[in-house]
């Protein structure tokens, strides 16, 4: 159920899908402006301010917002910078694990939009609390090609990966998304699994699985690997029967 905010919060801008999602879902009324980007709910109707890593600033201000929302790793701190020196209040996550996904999405949505603790963030709990790692494999899982990119270490999307007991081989570099030879990724013996997810780069069926002739390849929901938000909820299930499907 969609609440109505009764604090000083009263107009919101997010720079981020995820919490996008997260605050059009949980108080409608209060979002006011949102990045092309934001897909979801379908058919949200805000004003739209351009990109995570170029908003419209002018724009932006031009909403009066009582807070702006954004993440350390998909905005810029020198746009967040902008925005402050404005007089607009903006609100950073920061997102590397499930615990600190759920705990930033109620700092955002209880401590700095004023609203009552949502249930479905409830349900996103229970959903991760009751899913169970059924897998024991060691994947390889890019996130961009020309040139070829994976999840290195200390990424929310390794974190639900591990969840469900797949280990992403490269989850102690020391970048989080290093740049990696195809040669390499292709090693005999480095992954039992390759998982390509249709976003940020859009892998599909006909883009990515044939450059990895010797692994089996999951095609994944990116927003459900890598967005922070309602799609929680069903992300568990979502994620295990596409793996299953690759797995055969």
């Amino acid at each position: 159920m969609a609440h109505t905010n009764t604090g000083t919060v009263r107009s919101v801008v997010s720079l981020v899908p995820s919490l996008t999602e997260a605050l059009a879902v949980t108080a409608p009324d209060l979002l006011t402006g949102a990045t092309d980007w934001c897909s979801h709910p379908p058919g949200l109707d805000v004003t739209r301010v351009r990109g995570t890593k170029n908003p419209d600033l002018e724009r932006i201000a031009s909403l009066a917002p009582d807070l702006v929302v954004a993440n350390e790793e998909e905005n810029r701190e020198s746009d967040l910078d902008a925005l402050r020196a404005a007089g607009i209040e903006v609100l950073v996550t920061e997102v590397r694990s499930l615990p600190q996904a759920f705990a930033e999405l109620e700092r955002m949505l209880t401590r700095g939009c004023g609203l009552p603790r949502p249930a479905w963030l409830r349900a996103a709990e229970d959903a991760w609390h009751d899913a169970r790692a059924e897998f024991d494999l060691r994947a390889v899982v890019p996130v961009w090609r020309r040139p070829w990119m994976v999840l290195g270490r200390d990424t929310f999307a390794g974190a639900l990966l591990a969840h469900l007991g797949v280990h992403n081989v490269y989850e102690t570099h020391p970048e989080r998304y290093p740049r990696v030879t195809l040669q390499e990724l292709n090693e005999t013996g480095r992954a039992d699994l390759v998982v390509l997810p249709d976003e940020p780069y859009a892998f599909n069926a006909e883009d990515g699985p044939e450059a990895f002739p010797g692994l089996p390849a999951a095609l994944v929901c990116g927003r459900h690997l890598t967005w922070y938000g309602p799609s929680l909820t069903e992300a568990p299930a979502v994620l295990a029967g596409q793996l299953r499907k690759a797995l055969g």
